[in-house]
């Protein structure tokens, strides 16, 4: 017997001996690219033990129509919001959205925790592993403890008054403690570069060392004309809301190019929606992260939400630009009061049908690896890597649902 011979006859001696799953499907995607004549071996906690070609495998192997993929990555949502699937009317714009989630949020208790334990169930069902989880209250905890997803919870800050400031930063700090003491990964987070004053950037800045840092930006088109000249519809929200708005000096930037500075203590930064992006900003950014710079830049991501977009704005972002820049794209629902599903699925049936040259191998790249790189939960999820639990899915080609294999 040969060299490679015994080398085969090991491997199957070792797979004989233990309790393994051999899955074969009509493709493989690994978390960054296609294989095919595969067989992904995994234990029965659903642990990669490797992907070898058939003979090496071993018998007994389960075969499929479809690809195999590991679990899908949301890395923005709103679940405690989930109570508020279909409250709100489409394509009402940012402002009158905003304006619509302060005011009509306020339910009972118990329908927001059902809500919440529905949405994930929505999630799981649809081959959702991990989420990253905007939170303003703790009413996502008791779901959580329940570990059938994993989170990295954002935890809010917001105020546009600087005589608020205190008080806000003391919140999201007493639930950063509340969710941190359960071992939660979590940070404090800016709501938007509009929404946040300098006082309470201040508070907050220290609190983003060496995590993950998310940014709602750019969603409408106003939010960069507020920056540039001091004007436009979100003066007009914070009229409705009474909130005074006379300290606000333009910075004759965009609203992007305004704060980032303010965020780079963060490891990982994720800016949301970036509906209204321009090439300036991304040019800003590669600027900004350039990797001959005498000290470690924060890694950034871009978070596409197309389908929030469409609900809100009834506009897209400029996906094809952020490709062409080669920026890390990532996935994410928002929340149910600005979508009609949580599910990353009907996200990529959305980009698959407005930017139809898009590859679906680059496109579940950013639903699995990239989104787990994002939320730092590449150690265990997004590509089938030996060691890693990521789940298993079965996804069909033709209609885009999926079955869960482990």
């Amino acid at each position: 017997m040969g060299r490679e011979d015994l080398a085969i006859h090991s491997l199957l001696t070792s797979f004989e001996s233990m309790s393994y799953r051999r899955l074969k499907a009509d493709k493989i995607f690994d978390g960054y690219k296609f294989i095919e004549n595969r067989i992904l071996i995994i234990s029965k906690d659903g642990v990669v033990e490797d992907i070898v070609v058939e003979e090496m495998a071993g018998d007994e192997i389960d075969i499929f129509e479809g690809i195999l993929l590991p679990g899908l990555i949301n890395c923005h949502c709103h679940l405690e919001l989930s109570h508020m699937k279909g409250l709100i009317p489409e394509k009402t714009g940012l402002v009158d959205f905003v304006f619509k989630v302060v005011t009509e949020r306020h339910h009972s208790d118990e329908e927001i925790l059902q809500a919440i334990d529905n949405a994930e169930n929505e999630m799981l069902e649809n081959g959702i592993v991990a989420v990253g989880d905007i939170c303003n209250n703790s009413l996502t905890i008791s779901q959580k403890q329940k570990e059938r997803l994993q989170y990295y919870n954002f935890i809010e800050a917001s105020g546009w008054l600087p005589g608020v400031s205190q008080t806000r930063f003391e919140r999201a700090k007493n639930f950063l403690d509340e969710f941190s003491k359960l071992n939660f990964q979590c940070s404090i987070v800016p709501h938007a570069p509009y929404s946040v004053s300098d006082n309470l950037w201040k508070e907050i800045q220290p609190y983003f060392e060496n995590r993950v840092v998310c940014i709602h930006n750019q969603e409408t088109a106003f939010e960069d004309e507020f920056f540039l000249k001091g004007r436009g519809d979100i003066t007009r929200m914070y009229q409705i809301m009474k909130i005074e708005n006379a300290h606000h000096q333009p910075t004759e930037k965009s609203s992007l190019q305004s704060c980032f500075n303010k965020l780079e203590r963060a490891k990982n930064i994720i800016l949301v929606h970036n509906t209204y992006m321009k090439q300036e900003d991304v040019d800003y950014l590669k600027r900004k992260t350039h990797p001959d710079s005498y000290r470690d830049k924060p890694n950034t991501f871009i978070c596409v939400c197309v389908n929030a977009n469409k609900f809100i704005e009834d506009a897209l972002p400029p996906v094809e630009m952020f490709r062409e820049n080669n920026c890390e794209i990532v996935l994410g629902t928002d929340s149910l009061a600005s979508n009609w599903s949580l599910n990353i699925l009907d996200e990529i049936k959305t980009i698959q049908k407005n930017f139809p040259l898009i590859p679906l191998e680059e496109i579940l790249g950013w639903a699995t690896m990239n989104g787990a790189m994002a939320l730092e939960l590449d150690d265990q999820l997004g590509s089938f890597e030996i060691g890693k639990q990521p789940g298993v899915l079965l996804l069909n080609e033709q209609n885009l649902s999926v079955t869960r294999l482990a």
